[in-house]
């Protein structure tokens, strides 16, 4: 019964309105600009119910404000980030229930990209901000390498069949890393290829699986032995840890063009 559509906004941001039981009723997940949504809600006879946020940067929160001017509508996000409108503040292991959809989202608490940063779990989907896209991950703003590597283990460990639902279409890019770090991965070479057909049709390529990431992703690939080598080789020494090796992947993504 539950569905998925996608807003585009911005230059590569995804706005995801989720349905469940009811046809014409959604959440809405990260809503960084109301023009986009309110035109989807209006060209689909939609209504809101709730509002879901991941993380405070603007181009998730920035059209919550004109929303809720529309819509008086519940707003959940992290406990620990200053979203100013948030009506129920969420922490690793709380559950949202939205009755009028007919479903219900486990609260995950997977810091790194920012400090509160949380995602919402249920239903076969994951809605996971700016922490895990797809062949890729998010940039430390405010976290550690080590709650980033902490919280894409925790993902990663999600059953395989898992609906990954990033918030930007980075996908095309990560994959021309994941590939350098991985040259001979046929997995890498077999998604990049539809990632280009898809993207050439002007299709998303979100959602990913989990089972695929875990296949794809060099940041959930640490523990890969052709990962750690061309990590070290990068680094001109052997780190001493995953951890240490996701830092030093993840420095080397944030210069890699």
């Amino acid at each position: 019964m539950t569905s998925v559509l996608h807003v585009p906004a911005f230059e590569d941001n995804y706005i995801w309105l989720i349905r469940g039981v009811s046809p014409d009723r959604v959440a809405i997940v990260d809503p960084g600009d109301a023009v986009p949504v309110l035109d989807a809600l209006a060209r689909q006879n939609l209504v809101p119910v709730a509002i879901l946020c991941t993380h405070h940067h603007g181009d998730h929160v920035g059209g919550v404000g004109e929303l809720l001017a529309r819509y008086d509508v519940p707003v959940y996000g992290p406990a620990r980030e200053r979203i100013p409108e948030i009506t129920h503040r969420l922490s690793d292991g709380d559950r949202v229930r939205l009755d009028a959809l007919g479903l219900e989202f486990e609260v995950l608490d997977v810091p790194g990209h920012t400090a509160g940063h949380i995602a919402y779990y249920g239903h076969g989907l994951l809605f996971c901000g700016d922490t895990l896209f797809s062949a890729g991950c998010g940039r430390l703003f405010e976290g550690t390498a080590e709650q980033m590597h902490r919280s894409l283990t925790r993902l990663a460990a999600l059953p395989p069949d898992t609906a990954v639902y990033c918030a930007h279409e980075y996908t095309a890019a990560n994959l021309r890393f994941a590939l350098t770090v991985e040259p001979d991965n046929s997995h890498i070479r077999d998604y990049q290829r539809q990632v280009g057909e898809r993207r050439a049709r002007r299709e998303p390529t979100v959602p990913s699986t989990i089972a695929l990431e875990r296949r794809v992703n060099p940041f959930l690939r640490v523990y890969e032995p052709a990962v750690h080598r061309a990590v070290a080789a990068r680094a001109g020494h052997e780190p001493a840890s995953d951890t240490e090796t996701f830092a030093l992947l993840r420095r080397w993504k944030d210069g890699f063009r």
